[in-house]
């Protein structure tokens, strides 16, 4: 594995992991009234796009990234239509 490589999957790491503290928190709390819509609409259309992008170029550490951040985008985005 290249350097080039690790570097993209650290990075996946992390931003993917940025997510989770949210998720968590909204996932206990039920709460989503401090949260944007608008926001979190914009952020799953970007990282799809990412990952289109990702498998496009067959750069798994984009396709990683960016699956995972729309998971976790998408969950946030059900809970806020869930918890209006």
């Amino acid at each position: 594995m290249s350097y080039v490589t690790i570097i993209g999957l650290a990075a996946a790491a992390i931003t993917t992991i940025s997510l989770f503290p949210q998720l968590l928190k909204v996932w206990k709390t039920k709460s989503t009234k401090d949260i944007s819509l608008g926001t979190f609409l914009l952020f799953c259309g970007g990282v799809l796009l990412w990952f289109i992008y990702g498998v496009l170029l067959n750069d798994l550490p984009i396709m990683i990234a960016n699956s995972l951040g729309f998971i976790q985008g998408l969950i946030i985005l059900i809970f806020k239509i869930k918890y209006k």
